[in-house]
């Protein structure tokens, strides 16, 4: 269901990785996908793993809530492997009709797949541990020096923000329209492709209906709490870097070492 889809969604908690400071995670977040993309060998996609598992484990979120975060890409997934099976030059293991799947396919393909597995859990989990206002305020922060050059920076990271915030939104209300729909004789499932979409029409039109008067009202709220943008915003919490962060900061810069070492190395 589109229920399942977990992007954008926060799950309270007081874990070590939800009291970091947002600016914090958002930086670790982007250094490790950096240092995911310099595993090439069966170490280095064990380490970025092992991290990945005990990362999971320290936020004590449900394995089902993580689980669901990759889900709904089963799809590009199972494509991501499939294509390197088959395309990857070397050793034939088997046929599938025109198509050869050759060894070092299939390990190019379990590498590929686990990489895009695990850059999918971790951006999950800084959504997961972030809420909505501590990841704006985050984004905003750091996008704070390039003022300079006109950059809006409050602008872009509340522009950010509020499509996160609304996704899981949109996708509750697509499924109850869908189920409406399909309550009333709709079929979404059968047919052609030019049918299928066709069919999408009675889907689209109420929920862009909705989409717009959701933003609508928010925009309306806003103004009545006479919100003019970052300018003398004051904040309840003010974000604050401490031991903790400096530490979540040493190992994954270990981490990013380690990996672009053994890559030099190999």
């Amino acid at each position: 269901m589109l229920t399942d889809i977990t992007l954008g969604q926060y799950f309270p908690g007081k874990s070590p990785l939800h009291l970091l400071d947002s600016r914090t995670k958002i930086i670790n977040t982007v250094l490790f996908i950096t240092a995911v993309f310099f595993a090439d060998n069966y170490l280095t996609y064990g380490i970025v793993t092992a991290f990945t598992l005990i990362t999971v484990l320290m936020t004590a979120i449900p394995l089902r809530m993580i689980l669901k975060s990759v889900r709904p890409l089963w799809v590009i997934i199972l494509l991501t492997l499939l294509v390197h099976v088959f395309s990857t030059p070397g050793q034939i293991i088997f046929h599938a009709g025109p198509f050869a799947a050759t060894a070092e396919g299939i390990r190019q393909g379990t590498f590929m797949t686990l990489r895009l597995v695990l850059l999918i859990i971790m951006s999950s989990l800084l959504t997961f541990t972030t809420s909505p206002i501590a990841l704006t305020d985050g984004l905003e922060r750091l996008l704070s020096p390039f003022k300079r050059v006109g950059l809006p920076a409050h602008e872009l990271a509340m522009m950010m923000t509020i499509a996160l915030r609304f996704i899981p939104t949109l996708l509750e209300e697509t499924d109850r329209i869908m189920k409406a729909q399909i309550a009333r004789g709709a079929d979404f499932s059968s047919g052609n492709i030019i049918k299928r979409a066709k069919n999408m029409v009675p889907l689209l039109v109420p929920l862009f209906v909705s989409a717009f008067r959701r933003a609508d009202d928010l925009a309306t709220a806003m103004e009545a709490r006479c919100y003019r943008g970052g300018e003398n915003r004051t904040r309840m919490k003010e974000l604050k870097m401490t031991g903790k962060d400096i530490v979540a900061f040493a190992i994954v810069i270990v981490l990013l070492i380690v990996l672009a070492g053994l890559k030099i190395v190999h």
